[in-house]
């Protein structure tokens, strides 16, 4: 009978033991005789971790409900952005269409001012894989958040640093009296690598990341390894396009969210009192739009900043990814959603991977 649609969830994160509970689209889903992967598939093939990883606008979400559909999978939303409330069309989060089709999970899990963690996020994946396992179905890890990704397939030991509310006012003293720009010199002189990450202006991650090296003397951005992967045998591939249309996509999807009302949803999250200098309200979009409210800048500069700055985020994305041997790489320049699904298929057939005509 698979699910049945129930009340809108107001938890943070889906409750997995026995009564699982699917969370997408805003919609609460129950189990109720959830069809087992190995019931499709007659026990034939193994159920394990497949990630789908690759730069923003290069076609993760389209190809991953592709393989889907073949595999009998859900997705686990690895998009730090698509876990906030509020906020779709920056995002650019699944549409509700797409989210009827295929089960989402981790997206609208959070209101735009909780400060949501990568430890936070691992152990919510972590949850909701193992459930999905449990359950004999098929999970993928689908997104662009390098780090959300390797926490959850290696396991990473995230440094553990309780908020220190003295720490973080001194610090805010401190960016109000020489400028954000000031607290972000100083963790770029401890952890350059999370300082070349964050804006400047997103002074709680900066400060957060200034925050783990004081306590553990260990930048953020070098967890260390818990000893051994906790899915050792997930399956990664990566998505990538040439430059030039991965650019164009990047530009055409700037273009098509002005069109969708991106002007509208930063107006009114900061009528709900999400001011520009919350984490959510710093991502892509958000910032620059936010800036052309207050009068910044105009809007040609906003939507001309948000694409340059959007190609720089694909370019980073990238250079993390590619670092990682582990990650198949699928060339998708021309190849449809459902091609690049079946290469995918290809790679997992191979390992003996369930599948679901």
């Amino acid at each position: 009978m698979g699910f049945k649609q129930g009340e809108p969830s107001t938890n943070d994160a889906p409750d997995t033991p026995n009564g699982f509970l699917a969370v997408w689209g805003g919609l609460c889903y129950t189990q109720e005789s959830m069809p087992r992967v190995d019931n499709v598939t007659a026990g034939r093939g193994k159920i394990r971790l497949v990630a789908i990883v690759g730069p923003t606008a290069a076609g993760k979400t389209a190809a991953a409900i592709e393989l889907a559909r073949h595999i009998d999978a859900e997705i686990i939303s690895a998009d730090s952005m698509a876990i906030y409330r509020g906020m779709n069309i920056g995002t650019a989060k699944p549409t509700q269409e797409e989210q009827r089709t295929t089960r989402f999970h981790l997206i609208d899990i959070a209101d735009p001012d909780r400060f949501y963690t990568v430890a936070d996020f691992q152990k919510d994946a972590v949850r909701t894989i193992d459930g999905l396992l449990g359950a004999g179905r098929q999970p993928l890890l689908v997104g662009g958040t390098g780090l959300y990704i390797r926490a959850v397939i290696d396991g990473l030991d995230i440094p553990p640093a309780r908020p220190d509310p003295e720490f973080r006012e001194r610090m805010g003293k401190l960016a109000a009296v020489e400028g954000k720009a000031r607290v972000h010199e100083m963790l770029a002189e401890v952890d350059p690598v999370s300082a070349a990450r964050l804006h400047p202006n997103d002074l709680k991650r900066v400060v957060r990341a200034l925050e783990v090296y004081e306590q553990t003397g260990k930048p953020m951005s070098a967890p260390r390894e818990a000893g051994m992967a906790r899915y050792p045998d997930a399956v990664q591939f990566g998505i990538t396009i040439e430059r030039k249309d991965l650019y164009r996509r990047i530009e055409q999807r700037v273009d098509d969210q002005m069109r969708q009302g991106l002007v509208q949803e930063v107006a009114d999250l900061l009528d709900r009192g999400y001011g520009p200098d919350l984490s959510a309200t710093q991502g892509l979009g958000y910032k620059e739009i936010a800036a052309y409210i207050k009068g910044e800048c105009s809007l040609e500069d906003a939507v001309s900043l948000l694409k340059q700055s959007t190609r720089r985020f694909a370019k980073r994305q990238l250079t993390w990814f590619r670092a990682d041997e582990r990650v198949q790489w699928i060339d998708a320049s021309r190849l449809t959603p459902a091609e690049v699904a079946d290469r995918m298929l290809e790679g997992l057939w191979g390992l003996d991977t369930p599948r679901h005509n």
